[in-house]
């Protein structure tokens, strides 16, 4: 009987607290509610658009007057759809003319395109301190726990890096590891106890303050003139003629310039440089391909898509727009209208958004996708194709489109209409790869499926 009612008497308190929280949640402050409620219709969105970043999904990482270092989340933090390409990372390195960067290393594979700037590259390999004085479209690889430090030795611009990188501690996570700092940067020997940093550097206490005390202007700072000249000096090559947009060239061993090669596709309305393992060997164990597209103003790349690759795309310059067909997302509205009749195949959601520097979007393999410049300037684009190997490119128009490769009678079967016809609007384009962009451009403002 004694347990019978300290049971009710639990279920009474129970229905009380229940019944407080729903009068609180009836009383919120309206203002607050709305609040959340914009925040709750934020992240559908988002989740609706998992394959669009722009700035406000970067991270600033280091922030200086004489740059910054700015990471993009992780992929999966925004959608498990991304989960082919977690533990990869895409950052990007801004900083000003004679800006130096300090002395690190990280904990991935990383490689680096340079877009802007003429940076100097001193990496420490071992005994061996190798310098490389790298121009635009270079290629360099920065093995994972390397020493690196840089400086941008160009007197009037800007220095323009992307940054792709591989973690090999924790999957996903980017980490930089500073032994030279101060105050700022901070540097890891001094999470080491005073008495273990005194037997290891042999050194009085206040000499190890004073050495690990000074620097407080941050990471990038800048370097004087006769710095400069002493940093770049070692290996220093030139340069072969490149292809336009940029005047570059093969300017390290270790590096690869993708626009000393000729184009893969070239056109009035587009350049296509690319670079693989057979290019640029330090990209086969990362099992990458880059490349670069520049799209004249108001053309188009595409429609097209990749067999097996992944392709993480980065705008460096222009505007534009890009449009995607995705069978993984759909929009609120479609799970709102009355059942659809029933299909043989998946529903296709289009994704889209506005292009400008800066933006990342990503075209997952078997995703059909196409990006468009505005007519106001060149879309200017650096992609990195994860899961590379193997990969094909299938082209969806223009010369070589798949629909043209199919037989008489499987056109017939599929379209439902004479397979003259089918030939007749896929046979029509004569441009391969880059075409002259629509007519009427649309509006998309931010970027929804």
């Amino acid at each position: 009987m004694a347990l019978k009612s300290k049971l009710l008497l639990v279920a009474l308190l129970l229905s009380v607290l229940f019944l407080s929280v729903y009068v609180a949640s009836a009383t919120q402050d309206p203002d607050l509610k709305q609040e959340e409620e914009k925040e709750f219709q934020g992240r559908q969105q988002e989740d609706q658009n998992p394959y669009f970043f722009e700035d406000e999904h970067f991270e600033t990482r280091v922030q200086t007057e004489e740059g910054r270092f700015q990471l993009l989340q992780k992929f999966t933090e925004r959608s498990d759809l991304l989960r082919a390409i977690e533990n990869y990372r895409i950052g990007f390195l801004d900083t000003k003319p004679h800006a130096f960067v300090a002395p690190s290393h990280f904990d991935a594979d990383t490689v680096l395109f340079v877009f802007q700037g003429r940076p100097t590259v001193t990496i420490v390999r071992g005994e061996k301190r190798e310098s490389h004085n790298l121009e635009r479209g270079d290629l360099f690889r920065i093995p994972a726990g390397t020493p690196v430090y840089m400086v941008n030795r160009d007197e009037n611009e800007k220095l323009f890096i992307v940054e792709f990188m591989k973690p090999v501690s924790v999957p996903g996570e980017y980490e930089v590891f500073y032994a030279a700092g101060g105050e700022n940067p901070e540097s890891f020997f001094k999470a080491f106890s005073p008495q273990v940093l005194q037997a290891a550097l042999k050194t009085e206490m206040n000499k190890l303050e004073r050495l690990f005390g000074q620097q407080r202007q941050g990471s990038i700072t800048r370097a004087s003139e006769e710095q400069i000249k002493k940093l770049s000096q070692q290996h220093d090559q030139g340069g072969s003629e490149g292809f336009w947009p940029f005047h570059g060239g093969q300017s390290s061993s270790d590096a690869f310039n993708l626009f000393s090669k000729h184009p893969s596709q070239a056109n009035k309305f587009g350049r296509l440089f690319e670079a693989d393992f057979n290019d640029f060997k330090q990209l086969q164990d990362l099992d990458l391909l880059v490349s670069f597209a520049n799209i004249t103003q108001g053309a188009m790349v595409g429609p097209y898509f990749n067999s097996r690759a992944t392709k993480i795309s980065f705008v460096l310059d222009g505007e534009g727009y890009f449009e995607m067909a995705s069978p993984h997302v759909s929009s609120t509205g479609r799970q709102e209208q009355q059942p659809q009749p029933q299909k043989s195949s998946p529903w296709y959601q289009k994704i889209s958004g506005n292009l400008r520097r800066g933006a990342v979007f990503v075209a997952p393999a078997g995703h059909p996708v196409t990006a468009i410049a505005s007519r106001n300037s060149n879309l200017q684009i650096i992609c990195f194709e994860v899961n590379a190997h193997d990969n094909i490119r299938v082209p969806l128009a223009g010369k070589k489109n798949v629909v043209s490769q199919f037989d008489r009678e499987a056109k017939e079967l599929a379209f439902n209409v004479p397979a003259r016809e089918v030939d007749r609007i896929f046979n029509n384009q004569d441009d391969e790869f880059f075409f002259e962009g629509p007519n009427e451009q649309p509006e998309h403002g931010r970027a929804y499926a």
